[in-house]
């Protein structure tokens, strides 16, 4: 009798229970995207514990019925979107609106990307993926980047490299490193980028002024260095790259770790070390061209999709060798060496840099904070300083042995802050501001004079760009953009250069004091430049496509091409630069051709580039000082036109073998005297032949030819020169280009896992393998000694 009254009470509670718990309340919403708000069809809602699901409909709609009261867990997810978690209370019938984000900037990425590694709009421009950078990792920003079509360098040795664009270089390449628009002194040849090209997990080269966002004065083009993408997740992840090398004997070790969570806070730190000594040449030893470089960066922030903030930090030291028989004391010493088939100084192998030297540091801080507005677009504000510092050691003697002929330091200051209306799929629009503040401090403690005077420089920036989609096969890009330059500068003038430069008769109102034998002048100068671009994309049909573009871009003379006024003994040659030197107009147009069909990619792209006030440098004679004769190299200015062809042709021969072509040729006049341009790279085919096999380790293997031509079209900048031992007059031939030449590379490399989340990968790099003696036309230091030799590098490959 107990047990059945037990069990009638409790079936009573349950009964009363399940009546008082009323289980008929509803849960709908509405899935929208966060940008235009337009409503996400096939977003799947499930509720955790339920297990229930449904599925949003056209109107990104959904509901669930006869839901109890209390807390439920709701998973959404949609295809590309960030899936969004969270927890509701159910005390009513309710109904909420919930946001989605496509990933747009992961998007982006694949807009366009072919074989070809393209990625574009209406941009000429390639991507380098880590995989690449990562094989280059012992090396420097311009030995990567010529790899691609089109991209070339200018040298000083091989370890000072400057990228150069169709010809175009310096300060007419604009540099972009996180973010951050690179101010190290560019000016110079024998300035090389100051940049760890570890730091970057993408490189993109955008050939012409087709990215104003960056800057009115790219006139060759941007090159932008973008870090490794943090993963929002809880992670700790990384790689190091060890490698070695013969020729040098020297070693590079690189090393990175991120450890990321899932709030979006995330750390990265790295390091690269290099140490090489004397490279060789085929036949000698290049005594004094060793490389001492260390470079550090940490990176943290908040990565959220509605807020966050990055804090970046970089340093960076180079110690850098200059060839010891580029150092001439005199004219005679540049005949001598110039008919020499060997450098005047050949020593035994050494780690030690003497001088002729450089040591140059830079610091880069970076803080940059963005937020999103729903259905409008993103916001997005930066602060960045750096600090540059120069010292050019010069072969000395007595109390100032030690001390620096050019000592320089570059601190420079930029806000900018950028807003990208985002929220139609069809079309984006990004707007934005720009101010800098500089200031060049030139040692006056050197015991020589300046070459580079001390000035302040303020610059103001404002741009507009806009995207278009017409339809699935036509977009379209324009951008106008307008900058403001103020150079204020203080400079001594020895009165003799003044008068002979006829300074006298245009800039007397310059002059503030009078120094004896030098007048110090006060230069304030200003710069207006306007800068436009326009560019049509069009899928012609599924293999075919079209680029169009056309560029405005002005440009302002820098400060060597205005100031320079001195010997500058690293480049053993006297430097003038001209006050009278104007903004520099280019016109650019440009055209890509793009097929790609199964095994076959072929990427052709033309172009032509007119550019009023064409600012360049050339020899055009001697002059004697107490050091000894020296030739002098003056800045010009002219009309110049440079055309050319850059073609990449990729075909998949087997599933196994592949072959690859990067060809390109251009020519450049200058028009107000009927001349070739100095300094125009020769034309180039590169042949690569490759193997890969994935169940060998992911083994690949390439053999590569690369042939240059002889520049035959170049200026006659020759010129006599007094020989005193002698009594008579010398021809100085510093016009004539070296011979072509052939190189055959080969690298090979393969990946084993060492557990599951770590792997190995095993590269072997040889290069001139037939250790050809050879001298590049744009490598300054041609004059006193061949190339590089035979080369073999090992590297090892580290991901955890």
């Amino acid at each position: 009798m107990t047990l059945k009254l037990f069990l009638c009470t409790l079936f009573c509670c349950a009964a009363f229970t399940s009546y008082t718990q009323k289980c008929a309340y509803t849960f709908k919403g509405t899935i929208t995207d966060y940008h235009d708000g337009t409503s996400l069809f096939g977003a799947t809602v499930y509720l955790k514990k339920l297990n229930k699901y449904t599925i949003s409909d056209d109107q990104g709609k959904f509901e669930f019925k006869n839901l109890c009261k209390g807390e439920i867990h709701v998973f959404i997810s949609h295809i590309s979107c960030e899936s969004k978690e969270l927890k509701i209370n159910i005390l009513e019938d309710t109904s909420k609106e919930f946001n989605l984000e496509h990933h747009t900037e992961e998007l982006k990425e694949v807009t366009i990307t072919s074989a070809l590694e393209l990625k574009t709009k209406t941009r000429q421009s390639t991507v380098l993926k880590s995989d690449v950078i990562d094989t280059y990792s012992s090396q420097n920003l311009g030995d990567v980047l010529k790899s691609i079509s089109g991209v070339s360098s200018i040298n000083t040795g091989n370890t000072i490299v400057k990228p150069m664009i169709n010809g175009l270089h310096s300060s007419r390449v604009v540099l972009m490193t996180n973010g951050v628009r690179l101010q190290d002194q560019d000016w110079g040849i024998e300035h090389a980028p100051n940049i760890d090209i570890n730091t970057a997990e993408k490189i993109t080269v955008i050939k012409g002024a087709n990215a104003l966002e960056f800057g009115g004065d790219a006139i060759g083009g941007v090159i932008v260095l973008e870090p490794n993408r943090i993963i929002v997740k809880d992670s700790l992840y990384g790689k190091s790259i060890v490698s070695g090398q013969t020729n040098g004997q020297g070693f590079s070790f690189h090393s990175s770790l991120t450890k990321s969570t899932k709030k979006g806070w995330y750390i990265n730190a790295k390091t690269t070390v290099k140490k090489y000594g004397d490279f060789e040449s085929p036949d000698y030893i290049l005594t004094n061209t060793g490389l001492n470089s260390s470079a550090y960066s940490l990176q943290t922030g908040l990565k959220k999709f509605e807020t966050g903030f990055n804090f970046y930090y970089t340093y960076l030291k180079n110690e850098i060798g200059i060839l010891r028989s580029s150092h001439l004391g005199n004219i005679e010493d540049l005949v001598d060496a110039i008919n020499s088939d060997r450098p005047f100084v050949i020593e035994d192998f050494s780690y030690a840099i003497n001088e002729p030297k450089q040591e140059v540091t830079h610091q880069l801080i970076k803080v940059d904070f963005y937020k999103r507005f729903k259905n409008l677009g993103k916001l997005k504000v930066q602060y960045d300083y750096q600090n540059n510092e120069r010292f050019e050691f010069d072969l000395r003697v007595g109390d100032d042995r030690n001390k620096p002929a050019i000592d320089l330091t570059l601190n420079s200051h930029t806000v900018k802050t950028s807003f990208e209306f985002d929220s139609k799929s069809n079309q984006t629009y990004k707007v934005g501001l720009m101010g800098g503040y500089q200031n060049n401090f030139a040692n006056p403690n050197t015991g020589v004079r300046r070459l580079i005077p001390d000035y302040d420089k303020y610059d103001l920036g404002a741009f507009a760009i806009g995207n278009f989609l017409f339809n699935d096969k036509t977009s379209l890009d324009f951008g106008v953009r307008y900058d403001f330059n103020y150079i204020n500068a203080k400079k001594f003038y020895l009165k003799s250069r003044w008068n002979e430069r006829n300074y006298d008769a245009d800039f007397s109102n310059l002059i503030i004091v009078d120094f004896n034998t030098q007048w110090l002048v006060n230069p304030k100068l200003k710069y207006h430049n306007f800068s436009a671009s326009a560019g049509v994309s069009h899928q012609l049909n599924e293999v075919n496509s079209l680029i169009l573009n056309y560029a405005l871009s002005n440009r302002a003379p820098n400060a060597s091409e205005l100031f320079s006024d001195g010997l500058h003994h690293s480049a053993a040659r006297i430097e003038l630069g001209d006050l009278r030197i104007n903004q520099e107009t280019s016109n650019r147009v440009s055209t890509s051709y793009n097929f790609k069909r199964d095994k076959t990619a072929l990427l052709v792209e033309l172009f032509f580039n007119h550019i009023r006030n064409y600012i360049f440098i050339e020899p055009n004679g001697t002059e004697q000082t107490i050091r000894g004769a020296f030739p002098v190299w003056a800045y010009k200015a002219t009309t110049a036109n440079l055309f050319g062809i850059d073609i990449t042709w990729q075909q998949k021969i087997t599933n196994r073998i592949h072959f690859k072509n990067k060809t390109s040729f251009m020519r450049g006049k200058d028009v107000d005297n009927n001349r070739d341009l100095i300094d125009i790279p020769a034309a180039k085919t590169v042949n690569n032949i490759g193997y890969s096999n994935k169940k060998w380790g992911n083994f690949n293997a390439n053999l590569e030819s690369n042939f240059v031509f002889r520049q035959n079209l170049f200026p006659d900048n020759n010129f006599e020169a007094f020989i005193p031992t002698t009594n008579s007059n010398v021809l100085v031939d510093v016009s004539s280009t070296p011979n072509r030449y052939h190189l055959i590379n080969f690298n090979s490399d393969a990946t084993f896992k060492l557990s599951q989340k770590t792997e190995v990968t095993i590269g072997i790099t040889v290069t001139n393998i037939l250790n050809t003696n050879y001298r590049e036309y744009l490598n300054r230091l041609r004059y006193f000694a061949d190339d590089l030799g035979r080369n073999y590098l090992v590297q090892l490959k580290f991901k955890y």
